[in-house]
């Protein structure tokens, strides 16, 4: 049984050329208005972006798809924004939320 073909993307993320700590806060303000369901596909040049972008789906709620094939080659990842997320703070994507905030 293999697994779902990963879907086209509703929005585009490119982090060519960024750390993933400056990669999550350029995802973080491209999703903000996006509604549960987007498919978000994420360019990422950081070798850490493989471990990185499922931790932090796992820890907002998001769904990780895996990796996305790409006709030129590029790393490509992909997820699925959940309706029920948790949110993370603005200037540290990597962190949750403080509450009240």
């Amino acid at each position: 049984m293999s697994a779902a073909p990963i879907p086209a993307p509703d929005i585009t993320v490119d982090g060519t050329g960024l750390l993933c700590v400056t990669l999550l806060l350029k995802l973080r303000a491209r999703i903000a208005d996006a509604g549960p369901g987007t498919v978000v596909h994420v360019i990422a040049t950081d070798p850490a972006a493989p471990l990185d972008l499922p931790a932090w789906c796992h820890m907002t709620g998001h769904r990780y798809l895996g990796s996305a094939p790409d006709d030129t080659g590029r790393a490509v990842y992909a997820l699925r924004l959940a309706a029920d997320a948790r949110p993370t703070r603005p200037d540290a994507p990597w962190h949750p939320a403080e509450p009240g905030h």
